[in-house]
């Protein structure tokens, strides 16, 4: 369970981006976080990923206050959320493949079994034919797809996307959706947070 508990942020700039939020979402829910822009989405997902934390209040995750805790022990949280972006991040300089097991060699998955993970979730987004190609030879939504299945690759709890569809046009949008659905019917939490 996520749970955010009177929680806001202010940056140093004294912009407000937060002011007294509060909600809970269920483990294996699927969850939309609507506004539009500059209403304080992208740094309410950052405050679950602990890129940012809260100026007051707290976010937990599983009865846990990761808004309190260690950086040091950020690295072990991430390892059970998959972070989905907008500019979909990729590395130009690597393959389809490649990109997607980096993820998985930052967190120290044998390189066996990494393999046919990389597979494995390339298949499910539709791209197992795709695994030697650059990211400049693919569409915005294989891009994106590749994105989701870097986010897939250890198996995360808590898919977080923010904006996935937002450079994408309406038919990949919905095929975009349809995979995170997917995603949440395996028991994964996802959560995402768009302006449309």
């Amino acid at each position: 369970m996520i749970r955010f508990d009177d929680v806001h942020k202010t940056y140093k700039s004294g912009v407000d981006a937060l002011r007294g939020v509060s909600f809970e979402i269920e483990d294996g829910e699927f969850v939309f976080i609507i506004g539009r822009s500059g209403s304080g989405k992208s740094t309410l997902m950052k405050c679950i990923t602990c890129e940012e934390l809260p100026s007051e209040g707290t976010v937990s995750i599983d009865d846990f206050d990761i808004s309190h805790m260690s950086r040091a022990l950020v690295p072990i949280l991430r390892r059970q959320i998959g972070m989905i972006y907008q500019d979909f991040r990729l590395i130009e300089s690597k393959t389809v493949a490649e990109n997607v097991s980096f993820a998985g060699e930052i967190i120290g998955l044998p390189k066996k079994s990494l393999a046919q993970t990389v597979q494995l979730v390339l298949n499910v987004v539709g791209l197992k034919d795709k695994a030697d190609a650059y990211p400049q030879e693919l569409s915005g939504g294989e891009q994106q797809r590749v994105a989701i299945a870097r986010a897939m690759v250890n198996n995360p709890k808590i898919i977080v996307a923010d904006e996935p569809t937002g450079n994408l046009d309406p038919e990949t949008s919905e095929n975009i959706m349809a995979l995170l659905l997917d995603i949440n019917r395996g028991g994964s939490t996802v959560i995402v947070c768009t302006h449309d």
